[in-house]
């Protein structure tokens, strides 16, 4: 374990991988403002060490992540001037975002359980992404009204082509692991129980190698994609900050916290 450990998350190293643990099981490791500050800054710190060839990102307890906690997008569309609203002011998103985008190492992604929003749109960062069997992904912006996230309107189509990506998006269903697998989304489905071990042994085969090579080759293979993801970023922090606090996600946010569905008839 690295002292001290940041909030809310667990860190270790070994054999040049380091693994991060999102670490808010009682919350679904849903991210709040004090944790998308914090995972940014491991992101960082890891893409600065020496020591550390790659970076392996899993969840504690049954859920990968929940994405927003939508308690705080709750509080921060009360509190937030109208000019002011959406998580395009939200300077924890952007900055795991802008950490994200910028990690020039191999980031290998260990999808434990349930993965929603973030937890789902990640893969689109993810170098190499392995899943549990028992896992599902979900893309629930449409249910709160809202748009997407972490250019995923342009990674998601990349990867698993244009219909399959609008089916996640647009319908906010539930994917599944054998579904994930076969769209492309992520590489290898593993049992639970074998999970974390074949994707440290991924991550130690790769850490292996020179990690000037392993940077050079996620470069090359990233680089030609930044213009996109920069401009992708722009148009759907654009669009989430029109939509959020208006009427459907005001509704949305409403029908959650009073644990209903939400009614957006005539939206």
């Amino acid at each position: 374990m690295l002292y001290p450990p940041p909030v809310a998350l667990q860190i270790t190293d070994h054999a040049r991988v380091r693994t991060v643990v999102l670490d808010r099981p009682e919350a679904l490791n849903a991210f709040d403002e004090e944790q998308w500050l914090a995972t940014a800054a491991t992101f960082r710190a890891a893409a600065e060490d020496p020591d550390v060839a790659v970076l392996l990102l899993t969840g504690a307890g049954r859920a990968f992540s929940a994405g927003q906690d939508l308690l705080d997008m709750a509080r921060m569309n009360a509190e937030a001037p109208a000019s002011e609203s959406g998580l395009a002011a939200h300077g924890g998103f952007n900055a795991l975002m802008d950490a994200l985008v910028e990690f020039p190492k191999p980031l290998v992604v260990a999808v434990n359980g349930i993965g929603l929003g973030i937890g789902a749109t990640v893969l689109g960062y993810a170098d190499l992404a392995l899943m549990s069997t028992t896992a599902r992904l979900k893309c629930p912006f449409t249910s709160l009204g809202v748009a997407p996230e972490a250019a995923s309107s342009y990674l998601l189509p990349r990867l698993m082509g244009r219909q399959a990506a609008a089916w996640l998006l647009l319908s906010a269903e539930w994917m599944s692991a054998r579904e994930a697998l076969d769209a492309g989304l992520v590489w290898r489905l593993c049992e639970p129980d074998d999970l974390l071990r074949e994707a440290r042994r991924a991550a130690e085969t790769i850490a292996a190698r020179p990690i000037a090579s392993l940077i050079a080759v996620k470069r090359t293979m990233t680089e030609p994609l930044r213009d996109q993801i920069d401009a992708a970023r722009r148009r759907e922090n654009a669009a989430f900050a029109e939509l959020m606090g208006g009427p459907a996600n005001r509704e949305a946010l409403a029908a959650f916290v009073e644990g209903r569905e939400p009614d957006f008839t005539g939206m």
